[in-house]
């Protein structure tokens, strides 16, 4: 036993020096090729004008119709489709974007919401001397010191700890840790450092302190994923492009090259979810940006394509804010499973994700109860005993496709590329898969540069590095104070609306209603506890929200927090929108949420605690016990028995509130 620690100690040791040394020479590189992206800057200054405000999405509409040609037509709204069109345009090229729903309503608003390199993958590139994943390692740590830059009100830096059970792991993790802050270079975010015990449990005292020897803390960036692809959709619409959320392509369009004799694509027919309408889109260069429906697009150009797309379901829960501090999140690198968990605050709440597990791709993943208790039992082994880690404290829970992929070109079909895979078939569609959220800007700029030689494109060199997003360029972090002596809001909701909108929260607190009360002047709530007011509908409507979802899940993040309070919330915000987009009142009607079969059966299963298709006796006595202590919070059938009880003596229709599961 003795022996096998020295000769663990010896590898350590020496694998430490070899990955400091291999750092050092790596950083000195890193500071003399990037040293002055320190404040990142754009590169070249963006010669398109800017709107000041962005166009309707009718106006949008007619533009896509009425255009005799672009120069690129993007398929795809997530972050990696609204990067490449804002890439696009800023070099000056007629650009167009069609989404089939919403945008970001994919794997983008389904993430870990963290803007990291990847601690986990430099890691294997050492173990593994592999330098493909260490290149991947410093262009996302560049990327995320680029995507702080750009919208600073959507993101920040966020402390990570990562707890030490073992003292040999000690200095392990420190070199590991260490060598990701030397690959970031000049643009290290906060150095990482070393915590005693006390230390670790004073900052995190949700912490299991049993066999705990300390703690090693680092820093990486986390946004609002969903807020941020808006961001980048809406800053490519201010600089010209015409960008259609719900326009569904149909098909692509062919035509012959005269040189060649071959069919080239030459653009899309395009549908309008909403109303049905059909046109055709022509473009020079198609690219294809689906994420996980990568697959269903390119077999659109050639049926007989083999598919590249390696589809991986992440799930993600959200519990209540007191299981975690407030600015500090949990790293656990070696589950159970080998997987790895993060535990992180955010908006407040606290999100534990993600899984990582082989999925079929469809349109709306749907979180298994398996993967929420292995994040459930994961948590709890984690966490002190006195934290009672409940299924029911699971205020929402949601599963994003991740889109690894096979480079088409490459003669082992079965390798799965790591990095994003830029291919154009030979009837020239473009496509760009693979990656990750914190690179999509790069993943656009290789995309619009093959773009750009494939199809001999007039067009510039990039110019999105350091390139402000909507809401960036005003912004500081004391302007909720503005909001509140300028407009009477709440403090609290002022810090949401600078959060979340930026420089452009001003327009937002203009149109708010008067509360009639003495303090907030302006700023009616949608519901209590979240910080979310009225007037943010009136204005997601301008940010092209087309349906109720679009509201609670993207312009706001209500039914990623609270699906609870979602439902509850969602009335009013049918009613705003509903005058706002002149929705008849059948409309309305046929939106609202009723409870139905399958609902009832989740409800039911949240109390069958043994899973053996029916409530017994105990467990319906251990429900009614922890109503009456008030231990129970989320459980759907708390909630209806709860109201029941508070409606005992009225003859009225029970209300049935939904929470855990999510959307």
């Amino acid at each position: 036993m003795a022996f096998r620690k020295v000769v663990k100690g010896t590898v350590l040791i020496g694998g430490g020096a070899i990955a400091t040394v291999f750092g050092l020479s790596q950083f000195s590189q890193y500071r003399n090729k990037h040293v002055n992206f320190v404040y990142v800057q754009a590169a070249e200054p963006v010669n398109v004008p800017m709107k000041n405000h962005f166009p309707m999405r009718d106006d949008q509409l007619l533009a896509l119709q009425n255009t005799s040609e672009f120069d690129v037509l993007v398929i795809g709204g997530g972050a990696t489709g609204c990067g490449c069109a804002l890439d696009a345009v800023t070099r000056g090229l007629k650009t167009a974007l069609v989404e089939r729903d919403d945008f970001s309503s994919g794997t983008s608003s389904r993430s870990t919401k963290l803007i990291h390199g990847g601690v986990r993958y430099l890691q294997k590139a050492i173990m593994k001397l592999d330098f493909e994943q260490y290149r991947m390692v410093k262009e996302a740590l560049h990327e995320r010191a680029n995507l702080l830059e750009i919208a600073p009100h959507l993101s920040g830096p966020l402390p990570i700890m990562l707890p030490v059970y073992r003292w040999w792991q000690l200095p392990y993790y420190w070199v590991g840790i260490k060598l990701y802050d030397l690959v970031a270079g000049s643009q290290c975010l906060k150095s990482s450092y070393v915590l005693s015990k006390s230390r670790a449990l004073e900052l995190f005292p949700m912490l299991q302190k049993d066999r705990l020897v300390g703690a090693i803390v680092y820093y990486d960036g986390q946004h609002n994923d969903a807020r941020m692809n808006l961001a980048i959709a809406l800053t490519a619409a201010r600089y010209g492009a015409a960008t259609a959320n719900y326009t569904e392509v149909v098909r692509l369009l062919k035509k012959t090259d005269p040189k060649s004799g071959k069919e080239r694509v030459c653009g899309a027919r395009c549908r309008d979810v909403l109303t049905g309408q059909e046109f055709d889109v022509k473009a020079k260069c198609v690219i294809n940006a689906t994420g996980p429906f990568t697959d269903s697009v390119r077999k659109m150009d050639d049926q007989e394509v083999s598919n590249i797309c390696q589809p991986s379901a992440g799930v993600h829960i959200v519990m209540p804010g007191y299981y975690s501090p407030d600015n500090m999140g949990l790293l656990d690198p070696a589950t159970s499973d080998g997987r790895v968990i993060f535990f992180l605050p955010w908006e407040k709440m606290t999100i534990a994700g993600t899984t990582d597990t082989p999925t079929e791709v469809t349109h709306h993943p749907i979180p298994t109860e398996e993967d929420i208790n292995f994040i459930l039992t994961e948590v709890r082994n984690y966490l002190s005993c006195d934290v009672e880690v409940r299924r029911g404290d699971v205020l929402a829970a949601w599963s994003g496709i991740r889109p690894l992929v096979t480079d088409p070109s490459s003669k082992d079909t079965q390798s799965i590329s790591r990095n994003h895979v830029v291919s154009v078939s030979d009837s020239g569609l473009v496509t760009i898969a693979g990656g990750k959220w914190t690179t999509y800007r790069s993943m656009a700029q290789d995309t619009i540069d093959v773009a750009v030689q494939a199809h001999n494109l007039k067009a510039g060199p990039c110019k999105t590095v350091g390139l402000l997003l909507q809401g960036a360029k005003d912004w500081s972090p004391t302007l909720y104070i503005r909001l509140v002596q300028d407009y009477g809001l709440e403090s609290e909701v002022a810090q949401h609306l600078a959060s979340t909108y930026g420089d452009k929260a001003f327009e937002v607190a203009k149109i708010a209603q008067v509360t009639g009360k003495r303090w907030p002047i302006v700023g009616k709530r949608l519901v209590s506890e979240f910080p979310y007011i009225e007037a943010e509908v009136v204005y997601g409507v301008k940010e092209y929200a087309c349906t109720a979802v679009d509201m609670i899940s993207r312009r706001t993040r209500l039914a990623f927090l609270n699906v609870q309070a979602a439902d509850e919330a969602l009335p009013r915000i049918i009613d705003i929108m509903g005058k706002e987009l002149h929705w008849s009142e059948q409309k309305k009607k046929s939106i609202s949420i009723q409870i139905d079969e399958n609902t009832l059966h989740e409800i039911l299963n949240e109390v069958d605690l043994n899973k053996n298709g029916q409530v017994e006796l105990n467990e319906f006595l251990q429900l009614m016990s922890a109503i009456q202590k008030g231990y129970v919070s989320g459980s759907r059938l708390a909630v209806l028995m709860k109201t029941a009880e508070e409606n005992l003596g009225q003859r009225v229709v029970i209300p049935v509130d939904r929470s855990g599961g999510g959307l």
